[in-house]
């Protein structure tokens, strides 16, 4: 018989458990990228209507950019808690003794995270906070 032996359940239930996990954060990180980007989109949408001369504006409150910097904070808020708990889980099943792969939604999450990050910052320059 050649060939090598196939993987016991316990094993398999492994990388089960391990990609429920990546689906999970995956969601996570299109819900958030939804959020950032939704978030800066109104940001940017309303300091450029305060800005516009040209139709006549009124000058506009902050609750709108309010909104839209809070959008890309609970966006990338969120997904730093996500990625953290999913970190936490795949440390305590290695912690148990479980050979876990390396996950490719954790490398994403946490590049989302930075540009959420970037999104924030990035919507107040030549702003002001505020």
């Amino acid at each position: 018989m050649t060939g090598s032996q196939p993987p016991n359940a316990t094993a398999l239930a492994i990388v089960r458990t391990q990609l429920a996990h990546d689906r999970t954060l995956m969601a996570w990180i299109r819900t958030a990228f939804s959020m950032i980007s939704f978030g800066f989109t109104i940001f940017k949408f309303f300091q450029y209507l305060g800005q516009s001369k040209a139709l006549g504006a009124q000058p506009q409150g902050t609750g709108a950019r309010n909104l839209g910097a809070t959008l890309i904070l609970l966006g990338t808020a969120s997904l730093i808690g996500a990625t953290w708990q999913h970190w936490r889980v795949l440390k305590q099943m290695e912690a148990d003794g479980y050979r876990v792969g390396f996950s490719l939604s954790l490398v994403v999450a946490v590049l989302i995270t930075a540009v959420g990050l970037l999104a924030f910052v990035g919507a107040f320059i030549r702003t002001g906070v505020f």
